[in-house]
Order: structure tokens, then C-alpha cells, then sequence
């Protein structure tokens, strides 16, 4: 990704210019393109294409941030898709679950909600001139969430003996900890901010 978790939100939005098509942005773009043909091999008969569309545009999600800061390549256009993007993706991922059987509604509402509530917190931050950083946790709940849908995706029919604990699937153990890391984490960005923002409503 070409920004942490939490950037300062711009009072514009970007002009497209031929700076702003770097290689980690093109990553991210082809993220975006990615997501509605992840759909739609999900919820087809070619959901193995569908896993491999889903972990290719996780990849992206990784590239596209090692490139940026590697390359010196951070853009404000970048900033501005890339949370977009990781959304998107996750978002249609944890859907088709629900809508594959293989996630609990209730669950999928507590990880998507988490993103919106984090995604709404920026903007508010950045008008009392707050930055949150990303933190370990967050980045962690990334991960899992990542091999939690590939691993629900291909289910016990795919994966050998080795991926149940007794008689628990450990797919849906993940999903358990991403929805905690969901909760743990989006508890402590807004205690980060509530920190700074000090008890007068004001930056402290």
C-alpha cells in the first residue's frame, strides 16, 4: 500500500497527471480492477480462480507500499486510492463469504464496519490537525484477515487434515481473531485520538 493506515487528508482531491502514474499506483488501479472479477468467480463455478484473483490482488496491496517508499514514489493520488482499494477488496471478499456460506453476517458487518468507522475517523482527525499512525495491530488484523479468506475460500475440501484443530476448521478460528483485531484495534486508534484531542475538544 503507498501510505500507512492513517495519512492527513488533503483539501483537495488530485489532479490526474502523468507524475501521479507511478508503478505503486498502477498497483493499486489494477487492485481496484481486480475487485469485481473476484466476485464474479467466487460466487461461479470458478471459485479457485477466484482465490488466485484475491491473493494476486493482496500481493498488490503489499507491492504497491514497498515500491512507493522504496522508490520514493508517494503520491497524494496514491494516498487518496489506495485505502479505497484495500476497502473494496476486502470488503467484496468478506461479502461473497456471506453470500457463499462461509461467514456469519453479524461477523462480516463487525470487520467492514470496523473499516468504514477507521475510514471516517481520518477526515475528523485531520480537521483538528491529528495524525494517527498505523499501528502494529492494525497491520497484524491485515494479515490474518488476508489468510483468513483464502483459507475459508478453499475450505476443508482443499486443505488436508493439518487445517483442523479437532473438529474446527482453522479458517474459522481466523475469522474469530479478525473479528477481535477488528474490535482491539479500531478501539485503540480512537483512543489514540481521543488522547490527543485532549479533554478541552482541542489538539493537545
Amino acid at each position: 500500500m503507498n501510505a500507512p493506515e492513517t495519512t492527513q487528508a488533503g483539501p483537495e482531491l488530485p489532479s490526474v497527471t502523468p507524475g501521479n502514474w507511478t508503478l505503486p499506483n498502477a498497483l493499486t488501479a489494477l487492485r481496484i480492477f481486480l475487485v469485481p472479477i473476484l466476485v464474479v468467480f467466487l460466487l461461479t463455478d470458478y471459485r479457485l480462480v477466484g482465490v488466485s484473483v484475491f491473493i494476486i490482488a493482496s500481493l498488490t496491496d503489499w507491492f504497491d507500499g514497498y515500491l512507493a517508499r522504496t522508490r520514493k514514489q508517494i503520491t497524494t493520488l496514491g494516498q487518496f486510492l489506495d485505502p479505497i482499494a484495500d476497502k473494496l477488496l476486502v470488503s467484496a471478499a468478506f461479502i461473497s463469504l456471506v453470500e457463499l456460506g462461509l461467514a456469519p453476517a453479524w461477523m462480516v458487518v463487525i470487520i467492514i464496519g470496523r473499516e468504514l468507522a477507521i475510514s471516517g475517523l481520518r477526515p475528523i482527525a485531520a480537521g483538528h490537525g491529528i495524525t494517527i499512525s498505523s499501528s502494529a495491530l492494525g497491520k497484524y488484523k491485515t494479515t490474518v484477515q488476508m489468510v483468513t479468506v483464502i483459507l475459508l475460500l478453499l475450505g476443508p475440501a482443499y486443505l488436508s487434515e493439518y487445517f483442523m484443530i479437532g473438529e474446527i476448521f482453522v479458517g474459522e478460528v481466523g475469522l474469530w481473531v479478525v473479528v477481535v483485531l477488528s474490535l482491539v484495534s479500531a478501539a485503540q486508534y480512537f483512543l489514540d485520538f481521543w488522547k490527543q484531542l485532549g479533554p478541552s475538544g482541542k489538539p493537545t
